[in-house]
């Protein structure tokens, strides 16, 4: 198939064609930046050829030369024969107008607290001047803790993370943006590390992931570090550790948000006392919660 792509196929538009065919042939799954397949074709095109990754219109006639072709051909062939996420192909990631070199030592960033970030945090944070500090707990590639630095210009950020491999990663992306004076990286077992520190905002996208749907992850996925997806049983066991240690880390009146994917219905079983706010997101409000530090156990 792809020696007769290398002799027919001419064009940007009969790359995309023949990407979509074959993403769909493969059972691909998008779940790491792209919606479809025509997405995650146009976007793999699009960054090998070095072009504009929204102006896909005014090149789709345009003709490649025979490296170009091999370039393409090579990523697609990637993409649908390893089942490889497309941000490890290109080793980036997007989360809104900011981007991050990731690679298979983190999980690809996504985060409904990037979104909540945008706002600042609003109406749960009115002056955002007067947040000082900030820890980013399971930053993984850093992703977070960059967003937060730019949330809140005058905050300090720790950005904390068992895993020392990820922690490179996010060393990349701190100096990539310039906030080497601003975020520190530490290896930290969720607050194990962290004796005696506090701050007034603490924010976790931490692994929620349960054994039984581990079981049953699409090939992508597996793709990605397991300790940074997987979480006990429940997908509550680091959870469950951030709710009994946060009070003890955050300022009289600091705020605790945490990202929990689809275990809001067992995590107010386990939790019935604790007044969870669960705040509002692209995808509906049963995915980050906030609380007070007066409201935490």
């Amino acid at each position: 198939m792809y020696h007769e792509a290398r002799t027919q196929l001419q064009t940007i538009r009969d790359l995309l064609r023949f990407a979509v065919s074959r993403f769909n042939e493969a059972g691909l799954f998008f779940g790491h930046g792209s919606a479809s397949a025509y997405d995650e074709a146009a976007y793999l095109i699009l960054h090998t050829l070095h072009l504009p990754l929204d102006r896909l219109g005014p090149f789709l006639d345009a003709r490649l030369i025979t490296d170009e072709l091999e370039q393409v051909l090579g990523i697609i062939e990637r993409r649908a024969t390893e089942k490889i996420p497309a941000a490890y192909l290109t080793n980036e990631a997007w989360l809104g107008d900011f981007n991050f070199f990731v690679d298979e030592r983190v999980i690809v960033p996504r985060s409904f607290i990037a979104e909540l970030l945008r706002e600042q945090l609003a109406p749960w944070i009115r002056n955002p001047d007067e947040v000082d500090s900030a820890l980013d707990l399971c930053t993984g590639s850093g992703c977070l803790a960059i967003l937060l630095a730019h949330a809140f210009p005058n905050v300090t950020i720790d950005a904390a993370d068992i895993s020392p491999e990820a922690l490179e990663v996010a060393q990349r992306n701190v100096a990539d943006y310039n906030l080497e004076q601003q975020v520190n990286l530490v290896q930290s077992d969720l607050f194990a590390g962290l004796e005696g520190r506090t701050y007034d905002l603490i924010i976790s996208n931490p692994p929620y992931v349960s054994a039984e749907a581990m079981a049953t992850l699409p090939e992508e996925y597996r793709r990605e570090p397991e300790n940074a997806l997987g979480s006990g049983v429940d997908g509550l066991e680091a959870t469950r550790t951030i709710l009994n240690e946060a009070a003890s880390h955050l300022n009289d009146r600091g705020l605790l948000v945490v990202e929990i994917g689809h275990n809001r219905d067992n995590l107010e079983q386990v939790y019935p006392d604790i007044p969870f706010t669960w705040l509002e997101t692209s995808a509906g409000d049963e995915f980050v919660f906030l609380l007070k530090r007066d409201q935490l156990p």
